[in-house]
């Protein structure tokens, strides 16, 4: 190995540079992944680890070797509760038009669908879920949102056989583990200098998409650190996950600077420089090319990267609760088996020890000798039954998921619904910050979804997805059709509601007559938007046809303001006169456009008259 940097290639000691700031970062949070590692190995149940005064995981050691040290895991179904709740927020992703502007709401409609279908097509439900999953024991998780070239419709076939494909986007959730931030006290991630992602990866998968050639090595899990020397050999590898053939590829982005107009994105395995370039994406604000990452934290730590775990807190309730636990089964052995006074001498303590005062035993003792008697040790003290239920009282307390049936007594006389409703929405506020911070890591998600749209969708391509009622709607788009990214959520879609409270307000609603038309009637558009509330969309078969003529008005007025349209005899007048008029009214148009358009509304309401006679 070459020590003396002189003698190195400017490509050698660019990879040697990475590599030292990775080791550089890697020591300066060493404890804090520590931390993330005790969190994982609690809530697997793995409870008697602690962290030493060199800031290492080692097992508790054993104050007598008869003590019990059983572990009664209540941060495994506090973690399961707090995920259940946060599963209920997938609120619907939509865009947000610029003006009143017909252009502008057509172009909001586009990229509100072009976001639907990329939300099915990249599983964002089972990215969050399991991005909710890391945030939540570690405190932190993050989404990296790219452009994949190996997905997307075949185009055609490479000289290598393989099918050469139009691409798509993808989204990983990534754990904290592999997120190395220039700067630990900086929270915003588009303010730190740069950011490495490190990854381990097969060798293979390396060259198949660098093509370098890598030796291989085995590497450790970073999730499990491997504990000291007070546990044996064995167990040591029960708890690290080694990974055979892998080498670590690290990926070092830089922000836009006065020297790197456009960023900078390296990326080292093996001590190879594999790429240096222009960071990829051009995902930011205004044009700008920025990170391909979202942070999602579980709870915001103030002055630190890294959000704060509940998993932490609740660490030493866990270790008091385990203790408290196994102390009480000690004093109901004594109790049960007894502890046995014998007088020195008087009997044979080795067979004593063997099988104890068991039923029917003939005891022999020295003659002139005190039998051995059985000490009373009275009832287990009240103590520990007081301490057991302050703790599980404390574990709600802290974990924000206390369970309304066990506090029933408290608002017993408590019978309308709305008083209910209050302590449930109570009960839900200590969420409310974690749930603040995953609605806003899917916003960000959706603007770098339609912006990789924007930059790579350079051919029109055609895109399927979920539309009104759940029917199946196609339709083509290329990348410059895309002129909003002001992703915003949908209005009934943004409230954490169990599906029966969501049924019980629609009912409320229906009941109010809020969904009925100005004649009082319920239309069709209403009736089916209801049903897809209520879970049954699929009986939603009707069609809505003042729905679908307001949809073709609206592409009327485009192609008005270039030239004149005809008026068929199937359209629904009064809905076109109604279209046109409000586009007529908002839109700035040129007189002759304005001219076409008076002109084909005097048509309608030639042809909304003949009907009415003819009726």
């Amino acid at each position: 190995m070459i020590n003396d940097d002189t003698q190195l290639t400017a490509e050698e000691k660019l990879a040697r540079e990475v590599e030292r700031d990775f080791e550089e970062r890697q020591k300066g949070r060493r404890l804090l992944e520590r931390q993330w590692q005790l969190n994982v190995n609690f809530v697997q149940g793995r409870q008697y680890l602690v962290l030493d005064g060199a800031g290492e995981i080692r097992e508790e050691e054993d104050r007598y070797y008869w003590q019990q040290k059983r572990v009664f895991n209540h941060i495994a179904p506090i973690l399961d509760t707090r995920l259940s709740k946060l599963s209920r927020i997938r609120p619907a992703l939509t865009v947000r038009a610029a003006s009143d502007d017909e252009d502008d709401r057509h172009a909001a409609s586009l990229a509100a669908a072009i976001l639907a279908a990329a939300q099915e097509k990249t599983d964002i439900d089972g990215k969050v879920s399991l991005a909710t999953m890391w945030s939540e024991i570690c405190g932190t998780a993050f989404y990296k949102v790219v452009w994949n070239t190996g997905k997307g419709a075949v185009l055609g076939v490479t000289e290598d056989g393989e099918g050469l494909r139009e691409g798509d986007v993808e989204i990983i959730a990534v754990p904290p583990f592999e997120i190395y931030p220039y700067s630990l006290t900086e929270e915003d991630i588009f303010l730190q200098p740069s950011i490495i992602h490190a990854k381990a990866l097969p060798v293979k998968d390396i060259y198949e998409a660098y093509g370098v050639k890598l030796e291989g090595r085995d590497i450790e899990s970073a999730v499990f650190a491997p504990l000291k020397d007070t546990v044996s050999v064995k167990d040591k590898s029960q708890n690290s996950a080694v990974m055979h053939g892998y080498e670590l590829v690290i990926e070092r982005y830089e922000r836009a600077s006065s020297e790197y107009p456009e960023g900078r994105l390296t990326i080292v395995a093996g001590g190879k420089l594999l790429f240096d370039g222009a960071l990829p994406y051009v995902n930011g604000d205004g044009g700008r090319r920025e990170y391909p990452f979202v942070k999602q934290v579980s709870v915001p730590a103030a002055g630190s990267f890294f959000g704060s775990s509940v998993v932490e807190r609740l660490i030493p309730l866990q270790r008091a609760f385990n203790a408290v636990k196994n102390r009480k089964h000690e004093f109901l052995n004594r109790i049960a088996m007894g502890t046995v006074a014998v007088e020195d001498g008087s009997v044979d303590t080795d067979e004593l020890v063997e099988d104890g005062l068991m039923p029917g035993k003939i005891l022999v003792y020295r003659q002139g000798g005190t039998p051995p008697e059985m000490m009373t040790l009275g009832n287990v003290p009240d103590e520990f039954f007081k301490e057991e239920e302050c703790l599980l009282s404390e574990f709600s307390k802290i974990s924000g998921t206390g369970d309304l049936s066990d506090n029933a007594d408290s608002f017993a006389g408590i019978t309308s619904a709305t008083g209910l409703q209050l302590i449930i929405d109570q009960d839900d506020l200590r969420l409310s910050t974690t749930y603040g911070a995953l609605k806003r890591a899917l916003k960000t998600i959706g603007r770098h979804i339609l912006r990789l749209y924007r930059q790579f969708a350079t051919d029109v391509r055609l895109i399927k997805y979920a539309g009104e009622n759940n029917v199946l709607s196609l339709f083509y788009f290329k990348g410059s059709d895309i002129s909003t990214d002001d992703v915003v959520f949908e209005a009934d879609s943004d409230l954490n509601m169990s599906p029966a409270q969501r049924r019980t307000v629609i009912y409320e609603i229906l009941d109010k007559g809020l969904f009925t038309d100005r004649d009082g009637k319920l239309g069709v558009s209403a009736k089916n938007k209801i049903l897809e509330l209520l879970g049954y969309g699929s009986l939603s078969g009707e069609r809505d046809l003042s729905e679908l003529n307001r949809a073709r008005a609206g592409e009327e007025n485009l192609r008005l303001k270039k030239g004149s349209v005809e008026v068929k005899e199937y359209d629904e007048h009064a809905t076109h006169i109604t279209e046109h008029t409000a586009f007529l009214l908002t839109e700035n148009l040129s007189g002759d456009a304005e001219k076409r358009l008076c002109a084909h509304i005097s048509v309608h309401r030639k042809k909304l008259a003949e009907a009415k006679t003819d009726e």
